[in-house]
């Protein structure tokens, strides 16, 4: 028996969660209102500016379906389930309040980016709640590609020229109370632009703008770059994304332990087979909490 699995039979069982299975598969700037100092009116000043983000033209239904993006009227499909009950989850985690939250993958090709877009989707369900992708992948910008293909001022851009105002990169998608910070045109950039103090300064606008907004940042994985353990620095917290049958206990456990038990949300094991009668667990590892898969005949991954 492994130690990661010795320390889960250690933790107490409380309630289930599903897997996230893949599904089959104009910019507009944003508004300038900004509520930095919390007081009793911020509410009400960002419910205004919920009710204000409108979209020119919203994305149909066949254009989410064929980039894997779920919407409100797939209630019944199961990813959706799994997704709404991951951010219920996050939810109670943060008590509801705002917070930034890096997702990432144990390597390359695991799933991350769709994971960070569709827990982007899941808070814009909520008609009291925005959602804010950032996408920090630079070799890879996979949101970038899906969501905005023209090429467009983003976040490399923003570090780069200091002269350049947030509003500049923060675009409208297609999806109500949805936004996305791309990843920008430069594809490579040093490492000392995350420890910057004016990322640092970006995070911190971007959360205290709107008390209502999520914020998620699509990473690298952490096999591939030390970029996302600097991100990761910078977050209030994290999810780990393990591609089923792709990676080992102990790269995961491993990942977990880099990550550390502060930070770390959960993991999330992508695109496992779905027999027809599979448990599912949810383990605390006081603080840490684990989305682990449990067989009876063998192991989650291989």
């Amino acid at each position: 028996m492994s130690k990661i699995e010795k320390a889960l039979n250690k933790a107490r069982t409380a309630g289930l969660l599903k897997v996230v299975p893949p599904l089959e598969p104009s910019p507009q700037t944003e508004p300038a209102t900004r509520a930095i100092v919390p007081h009793p009116e911020q509410h009400l000043i960002s419910s205004d500016a919920i009710a204000q983000m409108r979209e020119k033209a919203l994305l149909g239904k066949n254009v989410l379906s064929e980039n894997r993006i779920i919407y409100p009227e797939q209630a019944e499909n199961a990813t959706v389930r799994a997704f709404r009950e991951i951010r219920t989850k996050i939810l109670q985690k943060t008590r509801g309040a705002n917070c930034t939250i890096m997702v990432t993958s144990v390597t390359g090709h695991g799933g991350c980016s769709f994971v960070a877009m569709n827990l982007g989707a899941a808070f814009a369900f909520d008609a009291g709640k925005t959602a804010l992708l950032v996408d920090c992948n630079f070799r890879n910008p996979s949101l970038q590609t899906k969501l905005m293909p023209e090429k467009t001022r983003g976040l490399t851009d923003y570090l780069e020229h200091p002269e350049m105002n947030l509003a500049e990169i923060i675009h409208a998608v297609g999806i109500e109370r949805l936004r996305l910070i791309p990843s920008g045109g430069r594809r490579e950039i040093p490492a000392e632009y995350f420890t910057s103090a004016r990322m640092k300064d970006l995070l911190d606008d971007i959360t205290r703008r709107y008390a209502e907004r999520f914020i998620i940042l699509d990473a690298p994985p952490m096999t591939e770059t030390a970029d996302t353990r600097i991100l990761a620095e910078l977050c209030d917290y994290a999810v780990l994304v393990a591609p089923y049958g792709k990676v080992t206990e102990s790269q995961i456990s491993a990942c977990a332990k880099v990550l550390g038990d502060k930070k770390l949300l959960g993991v999330i094991l992508n695109n496992e087979p779905r027999p027809p009668r599979i448990q599912w667990r949810k383990i605390f590892l006081n603080p840490i909490s684990v989305l682990w898969h449990n067989r009876t005949h063998r192991n989650a991954t291989k």
